[in-house]
């Protein structure tokens, strides 16, 4: 269920937790490239010569903001991105049109194919990051100020049409591709941007920045946007409408977007920090023709090539409970801004999960915890469905009970314990079996296909959920609701469309089943791979 999605990983349709997934294509590999004497010396500078002691991180405090800010607008319009299905269900789209959307959020899972060209592709006066952050960041900006003025049409429904759904999914697919580009040039600038004592507060920058700034444009967006909260928490006197709009948020951020971006191209100069330096950073220069013939001979490999196809199929058993959940609880009357908020009180648990975590995947064999950890996640994906059903029998005239919510959180907690332990103990291995020699791009690629194998069947599981429903025609004999047509047909007969069986209970059972299986027949040929002696997992070409 995703009540709000986070940045990383995660479940399928996003993206994930508060731990970052962002690429680690220049952070890991470019750290390896670093010449001798700076490795003995880590801690210091070299000025003229002349060793010359660091002042630590507050010497780089401006860094470390511009980091974080760059990073708060790249979590804004995956927040936005993230609130659009929700306005969407409230509107009583359907789900193949969720699942359509859904492609919105396949970026941030695809951006290894196109981080090579990112990396090599530049012009050297204006600089090797800016090249791409810039322009960028302006079409992000130009793109939003486009939507403040159009979205509102996109969204709007009559008695003919719904929400025009391609156009607001091609929109936003442009906005997280942008993002994720945008992802893949501010990593690769904070290893130059910071000193080699302080680049480890560029993971902290871009897991706070992108939390910070998808809670802006999803949980804060939400509640400001429902009259209902407005009214019942912010207002004296009640109103039709929230305090913003999607059309003045999407203006704001997008007048952000291109004054801060001007700012940094005009007042920021890449590499300044080494201006009186003999020496500059050297970085990576690999051609893009390499690295795509590395990540091929990579794939290559039989254990390779085996844990990539098992990471593309485990989180099938998981796809109804985490794509289809949060958008029945809407459609049941949940309040949208309610299931955004509930997201809050996990920020704490979400930041101590992963510390604790992993005491138990530090040691030779972190998949055991993904083994054990499986089943669990399953019977949640039961005990979401039961929560659905249950849900319209607590409805009173007033909204939901205070132990609803409590309920719901609670479930929420429980699947983000079952979520975290498999999502850190895979992140254990893949640091475990990675090739140190191209770790940056091993490890980018093995993140990868296990968002992947997020995506495509959380897709999936929405486009599935109509087809799986069945409805019929009460009041009306001789009438069905198996099309649009004939419930038409059936309302002007008198008649309503009732759901005799909801698609959804039918994918939560069989997607529990499949999940079953998966870990009876492939689960331990999973924990098998941990045996594999490590040059089965190193790549000749990198030697």
């Amino acid at each position: 269920m995703e009540l709000s999605k986070s940045i990383t990983h995660k479940n399928g349709r996003q993206r994930k937790p508060v731990v970052s997934n962002s690429d680690m294509w220049a952070r890991d590999s470019k750290l390896e490239v670093e010449d001798d004497e700076e490795t003995l010396l880590p801690n210091s500078g070299r000025v003229d010569g002349q060793a010359k002691v660091s002042n630590g991180i507050k010497g780089e405090l401006s860094n470390v903001a511009l980091l974080l800010f760059l990073y708060v607008l790249q979590g804004i319009p995956l927040g936005l991105a993230g609130s659009i299905p929700l306005i969407m269900q409230s509107k009583s789209v359907s789900y193949k049109d969720q699942a359509f959307f859904s492609f919105v959020f396949w970026p941030f899972s695809l951006k290894l194919f196109w981080a090579p060209l990112v990396d090599s592709l530049y012009l050297q006066r204006f600089g090797r990051r800016k090249s791409w952050l810039v322009p960028t960041q302006y079409l992000l900006g130009l793109f939003m100020l486009y939507l403040s003025f159009t979205v509102d049409s996109m969204l709007q429904t009559d008695g003919q049409r719904g929400p025009d759904v391609i156009t607001l999914t091609a929109v936003f697919f442009m906005l997280a591709f942008l993002a994720a580009t945008q992802d893949i040039a501010v990593d690769g600038w904070a290893l130059t941007m910071l000193s080699r004592e302080n680049v480890g507060y560029a993971s902290t920058c871009n897991s706070v920045g992108q939390t910070a700034g998808y809670f802006l444009g999803n949980v804060l967006f939400l509640a400001l946007e429902s009259a209902d909260f407005c009214n019942k928490y912010l207002r004296f006197e009640p109103q039709e409408r929230g305090i913003v709009t999607l059309s003045d948020f999407l203006f704001f951020w997008g007048i952000v977007f291109m004054v801060s971006t001007t700012l940094v191209a005009v007042l920021k100069k890449e590499n300044s920090r080494h201006l009186h330096t003999k020496k500059k950073p050297k970085e990576e220069t690999q051609s893009v023709m390499e690295t795509y013939k590395l990540l091929l001979s990579i794939i290559k490999m039989p254990t390779v090539f085996t844990f990539c196809a098992l990471l593309l199929t485990a989180k099938i058993g998981f796809s109804a409970a985490d794509a289809v959940t949060g958008l029945k609880l809407v459609e049941a009357g949940v309040p949208k801004e309610q299931l955004a908020l509930l997201a809050v009180p996990m920020v704490p648990l979400q930041i101590l999960l992963p510390l604790i975590i992993s005491k138990y995947t530090a040691g030779p064999r972190p998949l055991n915890v993904f083994y054990k950890a499986f089943p669990f996640r399953l019977l949640i994906g039961l005990e979401y469905a039961l929560l659905v059903w249950w849900t319209p029998s607590v409805r009173q005239e007033d909204g939901y009970p205070l132990c609803y919510y409590a309920v719901v959180l609670l479930s929420y907690a429980l699947h983000q314990v079952a979520l975290y332990s498999m999502y850190v103990a895979c992140m254990a291995f893949h640091a475990k079996v990675s090739d140190p020699v191209i770790g940056g791009t091993y490890m980018t690629l093995l993140n990868t296909v296990t968002n992947l194998g997020g995506n495509w069947p959380s897709t999936l599981a929405l486009w599935l959920v109509d087809p799986l429903t069945s409805k019929e025609c009460q009041g009306a004999s001789g009438q069905t609701c198996g099309s649009v047509e004939e419930a038409g047909l059936c309302v002007r007969e008198g008649g309503a469309c009732v759901t005799a069986l909801d698609g959804y209970y039918v994918e939560s059972v069989v997607c529990v089943l499949i999940g079953l299986c998966w870990w009876i027949f492939f689960g331990k040929k999973m924990k098998r791979l941990q045996e594999e002696s490590p040059s089965a997992w190193h790549c000749r070409v990198a030697k």
